[in-house]
């Protein structure tokens, strides 16, 4: 088998891991990324594999980009992805309205938030916790079990927030707790 010219960008398909991309090559071995896996593995340069499209290698220095670019690369869109802001309509009979905030004692000023403000709020929460939960899951020093006991926390909290789901116009917006309907 030709595996000893394989270049960076080279795609293969592996017995054991699946398709996989080449991402950096040594004298004697090959990075792989593997999908399946959600990692990069060392894999020998004489190991049967089946190449399925092939990037001619490059014996220029430098040339070869490694799992670090990727890693930042792919940082860098996810930070630019998670700051997007995304539209979330409001259902449509809150439009112009009003939060009244009614103190207990009457001799006390009631305060007033129109409803887009207040709405806007709950979304930016919601948003936040989203990219809170992202943090947890793709933490590289928690183990399973802390992500699991932190996520658990984020989920109670979104329980906690469903009184507000009559704001949004769309149930896919909207929060959602755990429950014993899963």
């Amino acid at each position: 088998m030709e595996n000893q010219s394989l270049g960076v960008g080279s795609r293969i398909e592996h017995p054991h891991f699946g398709r996989g991309v080449v991402v950096d090559v040594a004298s004697e071995f090959y990075i792989i990324w593997f999908k399946s896996q959600n990692a990069s593995k060392s894999i020998a340069k004489d190991y049967e594999f089946r190449v399925v499209e092939k990037v001619e290698g490059d014996s220029g220095a430098g040339a070869s980009v490694t799992l670090a670019d990727i890693e930042r690369a792919l940082e860098n869109i996810l930070d630019q992805r998670l700051h997007d802001v995304q539209l979330v309509p409001m259902a449509g009979r809150w439009n112009n309205g009003t939060i009244i905030l009614k103190p207990g004692d009457d001799s006390l000023q009631p305060k007033e938030v129109p409803i887009e403000t207040f709405f806007h709020k709950i979304v930016m929460v919601r948003d936040r916790l989203r990219l809170i939960e992202q943090k947890i899951n793709a933490h590289k020093v928690l183990s399973d079990e802390d992500k699991v006991d932190l996520q658990q926390y984020v989920t109670m909290i979104y329980g906690s927030l469903t009184t507000f789901n009559v704001l949004f116009k769309e149930t896919i917006h909207q929060f959602r707790g755990s429950s014993g309907k899963d």
